[in-house]
């Protein structure tokens, strides 16, 4: 305080001119006390996210796996049903059941009273096999068998199921 003092009496006038009193911070003078915020995520945000993703699916992917099965079987199982209402339509107007699935869209020579097309195609089963029809079945012998031959594609194996088959 004591220098200041001392210097202020020296100051002359014509020196009070020459001083350049700003106000204005100087270019880069708080650059290094500023943080500028840019957009965009960091490192720990990132693998935060995935690691709840990875959770996430680690719980629901178990409980999914199963569903697309059990959906195919359940439309093949449907499929069986609509293929057996149109045999029993063949059967209730022509006195017995066709000798092939064709004939439920084309009529066959021997069909009395035939009023088709039962259907408006033979589907095929959800893994892309044909559906076995034999009359009469060995499963039921008054009326006819009626099976899809399920994923393996083989028939009289476990995963097969037809119109006898408890659902």
């Amino acid at each position: 305080a004591g220098f200041l003092a001392a210097r202020l009496h020296q100051v002359i006038p014509s020196d009070l001119m020459n001083l350049n009193l700003t106000l204005r911070p100087q270019a880069g003078a708080f650059a290094g006390k500023t943080r500028h915020r840019h957009r965009g995520f960091t490192l720990v945000e990132m693998l935060l996210v995935i690691t709840i993703i990875g959770i996430l699916a680690a719980l629901v992917v178990p409980k999914m796996m199963g569903r697309s099965e059990q959906a195919r079987q359940s439309a093949a199982r449907a499929d069986i049903a609509s293929i057996k209402t149109a045999l029993d339509a063949y059967e209730v107007d022509n006195g017995s059941y066709p000798k092939t699935l064709a004939d439920l869209l084309q009529a066959p020579r021997q069909a009395r009273n035939w009023r088709g097309p039962y259907l408006d195609k033979i589907p095929q089963d959800p893994w892309g096999n044909e559906y076995l029809y034999t009359q009469p079945g060995r499963q039921n012998a008054t009326s006819f068998d009626l099976s899809s031959i399920g994923p393996d594609g083989k028939a009289g194996t476990e995963d097969d199921f037809g119109n006898w088959t408890a659902k």
